[in-house]
């Protein structure tokens, strides 16, 4: 079985192999597993006999973050956190599915949490002690990971506001789109995420101390903090899409103008010129040595003249 265990007991901690932690004993016994559902469900039936309602909550597939009590002293926990390895954009951040009792601490990943790793060298240095430690540290790590992460969507679309131009409006509607769409991912989980770190804060179970309360609390007011963020950064982000899409209409229009102008110039000129060159006799000055410079001063001085028209008229103005 693919995962790691740690044992705390009087203040040392020691690694333990995964099979053999359903035996160990101390203050804290956290084991994680990083496998499919499907595994993880036969090792905690079989394995660490935590029974199939256990074993079904942590590896449900419907992972939304969300807190419910456990029968006895027991707590679930579902979050969600940032993961080095690939993910839909739509779906950005991994889940960790936890069950926690006195003394024993089991989670479930399919994917590897980042968060996760933090906490490994925090119990490796000796900073958790107990369970509530532990899923204080965990609920810390993600959402001190998520913070920076919510705030580059910010400075993105700062950079993208200094930018808007027409010229640019291609490559920065793709830009705001890709950045509204991670918003929305990271959106999606971080209410509920705020809302089971709320209620967990507020579980009576005797493992869970006072500022492993409090830590809980802290996390639960960055998640919401970030939620919100969020809902800006996708406000501005349509308003930034729909300013892009007003600018390149303006542009368009403008350029349609100019065609549109350059057309009335010539459309006389054009007229001119093929009723002069049409092939029949009697047309005036046509055997005179200065009659094409003539016609061609002619042809100047109408356009000179319908441009000057439009000018007055302010159609060149943008």
């Amino acid at each position: 079985m693919s995962g790691f265990a740690f044992r705390v007991a009087d203040g040392a901690v020691h690694a333990v192999a995964v099979d053999d932690a359903p035996g160990a004993t101390g203050d804290l016994v956290w084991v994680h597993l990083a496998a499919n559902d499907r595994e993880a469900h036969r090792w905690l039936c079989e394995r660490a006999g935590l029974g199939d309602h256990i074993a079904d909550t942590l590896t449900a597939s419907e992972t939304r973050p969300r807190c419910d009590p456990a029968p006895g002293d027991g707590v679930f926990i579902n979050l969600r956190g940032l993961s080095d390895e690939a993910r839909e954009l739509s779906d950005p951040l991994a889940s960790v599915r936890i069950y926690a009792r006195e003394g024993r601490v089991v989670s479930v990943s399919r994917k590897r949490l980042n968060g996760v790793a933090v906490v490994c060298d925090a119990i490796a240095g000796g900073g958790i002690d107990d369970p509530g430690d532990l899923i204080a540290a965990i609920a810390t790590a993600i959402t001190n990971e998520l913070d920076p992460a919510v705030a580059d969507l910010g400075d993105s679309l700062d950079d993208c506001e200094e930018r808007l131009e027409a010229d640019n409006a291609f490559a920065l509607r793709r830009r705001v789109n890709h950045v509204r769409i991670e918003a929305i991912g990271y959106r999606r989980f971080l209410y509920p995420q705020r809302s089971a770190l709320e209620k967990l804060a507020t579980i009576e179970v005797p493992w869970l101390a006072e500022d492993d309360r409090l830590h809980l609390g802290a996390a639960a007011d960055r998640a919401a903090r970030m939620a919100e963020e969020l809902e800006s950064i996708r406000e501005r982000a349509a308003l930034i899409h729909e300013t892009l899409t007003d600018l390149r209409a303006e542009q368009i229009d403008q350029r349609s103008l100019i065609i549109a102008v350059v057309a009335m110039v010539f459309l006389p000129l054009t007229f001119l010129t093929g009723l002069l060159g049409m092939n029949v006799s009697g047309i005036p000055f046509a055997h005179r040595s200065w009659a094409f410079a003539g016609v061609v001063l002619v042809c100047a001085v109408l356009a000179l003249a319908i441009t000057a028209y439009f000018a007055r008229r302010h159609w060149f103005r943008r």
